[in-house]
């Protein structure tokens, strides 16, 4: 599998596998054992997804070598401090049964403690138990916060992203680029479900591919890293096809002209405001 390079010298595969509400543990456990099986090397969870046991137990069961599996866990909001923050980042590990993760990442920028966090974070990466360190759900503003107070860059910003945000994502996108953040997109298919958008389906008829496809591919051409959910094998490995073809840039513009301004999950503007 392709690979993105961290700011700090790290690998991170350019597709992962998320398992927001997969749950409970012995599902995820089932769920990443099977995108792993499938191809899958980058894992996604969280405290508060209450999967981490199981997501973990997958990981280790899998006989595969720790080192070749990327593994994402975050922080929740009820955390940010940093004594909160270095104890969750053990419960973490510990619910994991791993010596470290890949990538720490605060979840939201909830409260103005998310600062004091981000100097757990810090020490965290320095003392190994956390590889790379970044952020999610962070807008510009709450980035320009963070790069002003110096020390460690983000290597990750983690947000909603897909073609029917596209327009309202773009300055982050842009502004992730010029800092060299890999933006990751989570929920980047969940929309697909619930609109009908004859643009995706022409053109997924055109590379005779799937909608789903399409998408994680427009992804990748936007130099995001797509974190596709799925509760079925059967739809594992066809998330993974998606480095065979290339858009061409006239269907790229339509699909970045696609946007409605609507969302999933909640707008983390005006979140933790000092």
């Amino acid at each position: 599998m392709n690979n993105y390079m961290l700011r700090n010298g790290s690998k991170i595969p350019v597709i992962g596998f998320g398992t927001w509400e997969i749950t409970p543990n012995d599902k995820a456990k089932s769920m990443v054992a099977a995108a792993l099986k499938a191809g899958y090397r980058h894992i996604d969870t969280a405290k508060i997804y209450g999967n981490e046991q199981g997501v973990g137990k997958a990981i280790r069961e899998s006989g595969i070598a720790r080192s070749d599996i990327f593994v994402t866990t975050k922080l929740w909001d009820d955390a940010q401090s940093y004594q909160a923050a270095m104890a969750a980042c053990d419960e973490s590990l510990n619910n994991l049964g791993l010596d470290y993760v890949d990538l720490y990442l605060i979840h939201w920028p909830k409260t103005t403690g998310r600062h004091e966090a981000w100097k757990a974070f810090e020490e965290l990466q320095a003392n190994g138990k956390v590889r790379s360190i970044g952020v999610s759900n962070y807008t510009v503003k709450h980035l320009q916060e963070l790069i002003d107070q110096g020390g460690e860059m983000p290597a990750v910003d983690q947000v909603e992203f897909h073609p029917f945000i596209y327009q309202q994502q773009k300055p982050l996108l842009e502004f992730c680029h010029e800092h060299d953040i890999v933006l990751e997109a989570y929920s980047p298919l969940s929309r697909l479900s619930d609109t009908n958008s004859p643009e995706i389906s022409d053109i997924a008829e055109k590379y005779e591919k799937s909608p789903q496809q399409i998408v994680l591919r427009w992804c990748l051409e936007q130099g995001t890293l797509p974190l596709p959910r799925s509760t079925s094998s059967g739809h594992l490995g066809d998330n993974l096809e998606i480095f065979d073809f290339k858009l061409a840039e006239d269907d790229m513009v339509i699909l970045n002209g696609i946007s409605d301004g609507k969302r999933v999950t909640w707008d983390p503007a005006g979140m933790g405001n000092d």
